[in-house]
């Protein structure tokens, strides 16, 4: 949403400015993946299925973006993002607590892993918003729980985009790297803010992020 147009602004080619990006999101990906692991948030354990299949079907979501013009998904994700923005807001309960899962772990990590993984290689904006709406609504977890494993699968994405683009050397080390430092920074003062001040605290922040996400797709899209 804010680091992609930046490094296209900057006069990056599209490729670069991807790749680019991917380095410096792995490090706030991970950041945030560790300190929630290490406060009890997330089961490092329980995320290794769904990490793999993340990972792989970013690796083929990030080989085809090369190959194809994703305008259609420029179009289609802010819709989306309304759908997800207006359930929220009309659910003031969603996330409060865990409740019964709908599905089974083992499907939720194909499933998803599969579609969310591919989308994150392939276009990326919103994906963490999917993905902690599909751990809430399909295995039933509070928002702060949610949103810990949400990290874990974007940390996976993350690191098989930028496998990729380094292979085919389409990386700034010296953009990426800096930009990484102050993810590495931001992310562990936000994850540590949301572990300690939990729901409450995160509800308002999402669907804030969600509606400036949506906005700014919006006007991409559609406004020229």
């Amino acid at each position: 949403m804010i680091s992609l147009p930046v490094l296209l602004n900057l006069g990056f080619d599209p490729a670069l400015a991807l790749g680019t990006n991917k380095l410096q999101g792995a490090f706030g990906s991970g950041s945030a993946s560790w300190h929630y692991a290490r406060a009890g948030t997330v089961d490092v354990r329980d995320c290794v299925r769904g990490f793999i299949i993340s990972f792989l079907a970013a690796g083929v979501g990030s080989a085809v973006v090369v190959r194809l013009h994703p305008d259609f998904l420029r179009r289609l994700i802010p819709i989306l993002l309304v759908v997800v923005a207006v359930y929220v807001l009309l659910k003031p309960q969603l996330g409060a607590k865990d409740v019964h899962p709908r599905m089974t772990r083992p499907r939720f990590d194909v499933l998803f892993g599969l579609a969310l993984g591919f989308y994150d290689g392939f276009f990326g904006p919103g994906a963490g918003t999917f993905w902690t709406m599909a751990f809430m609504l399909g295995l039933g977890f509070n928002m702060t729980k949610a949103t810990g494993y949400t990290k874990i699968m974007n940390f996976a994405s993350n690191l098989a985009s930028l496998a990729f683009f380094l292979v085919n050397g389409r990386v700034v080390f010296a953009a990426g790297l800096a930009m990484g430092a102050g993810q590495w920074l931001g992310a562990q003062a936000g994850s540590r803010l949301v572990v300690r001040r939990g729901t409450g605290f995160i509800r308002p922040v999402f669907i804030a992020v969600v509606l400036v996400m949506t906005g700014r797709l919006l006007w991409q899209a559609y406004g020229k």
